[in-house]
């Protein structure tokens, strides 16, 4: 199995602006219905784009292949392509991706206590 290549954007270090507000930044990175969860789901290691897809249910394909191009155009992921037939591409996080472990983490923790706590109300 050849890999075609595997590509991985790190966008360059720059300082935060006076009045940039850093949490925005971090969420525009990981916002939404889909990013986090699919960091969350990397975090296991690489994974088809069918196998994400199941982790997901009720997302698009057109929506997923957004999703991870903006994840993968932040940095956070990148895309390997095997030459093989039918083709293969995996998803896996990078190295900037796996920092966010702690924090996807820690966001897993909460919501089991939040959904805890909304069942014993």
């Amino acid at each position: 199995m050849d890999t075609v290549f595997s590509e991985t954007f790190v966008a360059p270090p720059r300082n935060v602006r006076p009045g940039e507000c850093v949490v925005d930044a971090a969420l525009n990175l990981i916002g939404g219905k889909w990013k986090g969860v699919i960091v969350y789901h990397l975090l296991d290691g690489p994974l088809r784009f069918s196998q994400v897809k199941r982790h997901l249910p009720g997302v698009t394909q057109r929506m997923l292949t957004k999703q991870l191009r903006e994840l993968e155009a932040a940095g956070l992921v990148h895309r390997t392509v095997y030459a093989q037939v039918p083709p293969r591409v995996d998803y896996g996080l990078t190295e900037a991706g796996r920092t966010l472990s702690p924090v996807i983490l820690a966001l897993r923790a909460w919501g089991e206590a939040h959904l805890r706590m909304e069942a014993e109300t």
